[in-house]
């Protein structure tokens, strides 16, 4: 555990050195680009409510595709960002975290479209990453009095509070190294065959993905009926 743990470490600090961008702004910058949509992929509620049309305007049937989707593509970049071993480590992990907050940023963002949410609203912004950081980690971090209180609560507050945007932020930059570094520890055990680690890398990746999109499930309850 304490190797595990060292070399963890080391390996997230190495994606900072490399990729300064990797601080609380990309977490901002991912979430814009997961509402707003880049490349290929379209804004998060136009790919929402497309599913939603394909379900013929059943949310619940709707949200559980979304999840499937996001789960699919954050197991394929989990492979290939995983494929090496520890030579490779310091390019694909920052790839790995980008590409991770990418996908979870749009999949809670469509949940959060399809339940009712403004996604214009600062207040849903900062309950979308929320449920990024897992129900574990949210609960801890409201008994410490990190946040204030749990995802839905944060998106329908009275108030928008300004302070909570780099809050989050940090938190997740945090969470997202620490979990990708330490799963980088668990696919060096085989990096002498290449393909498991990037087997390992999809499951761990997909996994992740699919019990952020549960927790925003349950968490984001409707807001509107339609």
């Amino acid at each position: 555990m304490g190797i595990g743990g060292s070399i963890g470490r080391r390996l997230a600090l190495q994606a900072h050195k490399l990729t300064p961008e990797l601080t609380t702004n990309f977490v901002h910058e991912s979430l814009s680009r997961a509402i707003h949509g880049v490349g290929p992929l379209p804004p998060a509620a136009a790919a929402a409510e497309a599913q939603l049309r394909e379900q013929h305007g059943d949310v619940e049937r709707a949200v559980h595709e979304v999840i499937e989707n996001h789960v699919r593509y954050a197991g394929g970049q989990g492979f290939l960002t995983n494929v090496g071993g520890l030579t490779t480590a310091a390019l694909t992990i920052p790839a790995n975290i980008t590409g991770l907050a990418l996908i979870q940023c749009r999949l809670v963002a469509g949940i959060a479209h399809l339940r009712g949410y403004d996604l214009t609203d600062r207040r849903v912004h900062n309950a979308i990453l929320a449920c990024m950081l897992g129900e574990d980690s949210v609960k801890l971090l409201v008994k410490r009095r990190r946040i204030p209180a749990p995802p839905m609560a944060i998106a329908t507050a009275p108030t928008y509070d300004p302070h909570l945007d780099s809050v989050m932020a940090a938190e997740v930059t945090s969470e997202l190294l620490t979990r990708v570094a330490g799963k980088r520890v668990a696919t060096t055990v085989s990096r002498r065959v290449p393909v498991v680690g990037g087997i390992v890398g999809a499951s761990a990746d997909a996994f992740a993905t699919w019990q952020i999109g549960r927790y925003a499930d349950r968490e984001l309850r409707p807001r509107t009926l339609r």
